[in-house]
């Protein structure tokens, strides 16, 4: 995958050196598996929408049509609500054909709303339909639950709203069994065939939308989500690649901003390269971080000093580099497939239990819970299905939103650097330029700072030991955004509200809920 907000590069477009899509993720390995529904608040019938005729007035131009259409809200999932959203393929053509956004209600369990707040749980890829259906019942609190509709969504690419398509379940099998050695020229050369391969099969499988799944366009669709939920402002939380999602829509539409969080903040000013050599940084501080904890734990397989068990676990993944392993279920396992699962439950130190098993297992020949939890990040389930195209939405999303070099010389350099960051994990980051060369959209965003003119305040949470978004890029989105507070947990893992501390989740819900933000700079 391309230069990543939420993921360590990919040796390939097909492959995953991913961890995806944030708070979903994190839930997920926590307890192996979503346990049934959510239970949201009961709703009888099908609810129409109308929009608001004053909200109605205030689309942009060509787009009345759009922000004035009716949304039919129909039970489904358990309790839940329902309703696909009509917006442009492309908005430099609004009059043009129109896909669909599917999304999801959790209706309030107060009596008195204050309106919708919506909901993006990251990736690029991630759904956020999903993460309302099975989360937000437990991720989000009472008080904020009782205040606010809480809607998720799929973006658009994005599983049930026109998604990227490109490959059969058997061919990612295929794909992620794959090991590449591109620090040769022969192994570069294979795996940008390949890249090119995949990157024909998402097109001719996608269609037009392909070239149209760009963050900008993205945020375009929140408004018109604003707009038919007839809320006059947009209150949203979005986390990790939905913290860029947020500050893109709060660039484009800043008089529309109403209360925003934004946890596991990217810093959209940074390159691809910027971006995965901070990422490498910050999982390189991870592990050393979780192989701390593990060292004080009965049952850890590790020994002696933090630095002795990052050897031994440097040695474990160059043993698999050299001889790739066979899980039980006699799929093969190599070093990028065996990283993969390593990264995984490093998004939350909940999870850590997890690798310090898939551990000792690898440590005695057997890499099947390794690549069980690499399977989790691929969202590829025991019987070999695949539940979502995050890994092809995340590379296809990328690919339009950030530039990147696809020089040999220059992905060489960056190997090294990125291993002088990373010597455990900074050769599995490298080669990202590759995933973009042969894509058949090139980029359509130039990397910059973001702006924001607006009179709402907005809300940056990060994490000390965040692996997937370093804790200094919310210190530099709060700057970019000026009128902004930021909120620091002292923590490990990806994102804080809904896993951190009381500290948190009171400042989040205050402000969400009574309008008072929190003091900037405040350190829970």
């Amino acid at each position: 995958m391309s230069a990543p907000p939420l993921s360590a590069r990919s040796r390939s477009l097909a492959t995953g050196l991913r961890a995806v899509g944030a708070m979903a993720l994190v839930m997920l390995l926590a307890s192996c598996s979503f346990l049934g529904q959510s239970k949201g608040s009961s709703s009888q019938g099908n609810s129409t929408g109308q929009a608001d005729p004053s909200i109605a007035a205030a689309a942009p131009d060509g787009l009345k049509d759009i922000y004035s259409q009716k949304v039919v809200w129909e039970p489904c999932e358990d309790k839940l609500q329902c309703a696909k959203i009509k917006v442009p393929l492309d908005y430099a053509k609004p009059d043009g054909k129109t896909i669909e956004i599917a999304a999801l209600k959790m209706s309030s369990t107060g009596g008195k709303k204050q309106g919708s707040l919506l909901v993006n749980p990251g990736g690029p890829g991630a759904s956020g339909y999903d993460f309302v259906r099975d989360a937000g019942a437990s991720h989000f609190s009472d008080k904020l639950r009782s205040n606010y509709d809480l809607v998720g969504f799929d973006p658009r690419g994005v599983k049930r709203s026109s998604p990227v398509t490109c490959l059969t379940d058997k061919e990612r099998d295929e794909a992620r069994a794959k090991i590449y050695t591109p620090e040769t020229d022969a192994g570069l050369a294979i795996l940008r065939a390949d890249n090119k391969a995949v990157a024909a099969k998402c097109a001719e499988g996608t269609g037009p939308v392909l070239a149209h799944i760009d963050t900008v366009s993205s945020a375009k669709d929140l408004d018109v989500l604003r707009a038919v939920l007839n809320d006059s402002k947009l209150n949203y939380m979005g986390f990790s690649y939905g913290t860029f999602l947020g500050s893109t829509y709060a660039s484009l539409f800043p008089n529309n901003v109403g209360r925003m969080v934004l946890d596991g903040a990217l810093d959209p000013s940074l390159t691809a390269e910027e971006l995965t050599s901070g990422q490498a940084k910050a999982f390189d501080k991870a592990l050393h971080a979780y192989v701390a904890h593990c060292l004080g734990e009965n049952g850890c397989p590790l020994s002696g000093t933090v630095e002795d068990g990052i050897q031994q676990i440097r040695d474990l993944i160059e043993s698999v580099k050299q001889t790739p392993r066979t899980a039980k279920d006699g799929r093969v396992v190599g070093a990028n497939t065996f990283v993969s699962g390593l990264i995984v439950p490093m998004y939350g130190n909940e999870s850590w239990p997890a690798l310090t098993q898939a551990l000792d297992a690898a440590m005695k020949g057997d890499v099947s819970p390794m690549l069980r939890l690499a399977d989790l990040g691929a969202d590829r389930a025991p019987n070999g299905k695949y539940t979502s195209n995050t890994a092809f939405a995340f590379g296809a999303i990328n690919c339009l939103d950030y530039p990147s070099s696809s020089d040999t010389a220059a992905m060489r350099a960056e190997e090294q650097q990125l291993v002088g960051v990373s010597p455990t994990l900074g050769y599995f980051f490298a080669y990202g330029g590759a995933n973009c060369a042969d894509w058949p959209y090139k980029s359509t965003r130039t990397p910059a700072a973001v702006e924001y003119t607006g009179s709402a305040p907005i809300v940056v949470v990060g994490t000390t030991g965040d692996p997937a978004t370093p804790v200094e890029w919310a210190s530099a989105l709060r700057k970019q955004l000026g009128n902004a507070s930021l909120l620091t947990w002292k923590g490990e893992g990806h994102t804080a509200y809904g896993r951190s501390n009381s500290c948190i989740g009171d400042a989040v819900d205050k402000y969400f809920v009574d309008g008072k933000e929190p003091a900037d700079n405040t350190v829970c």
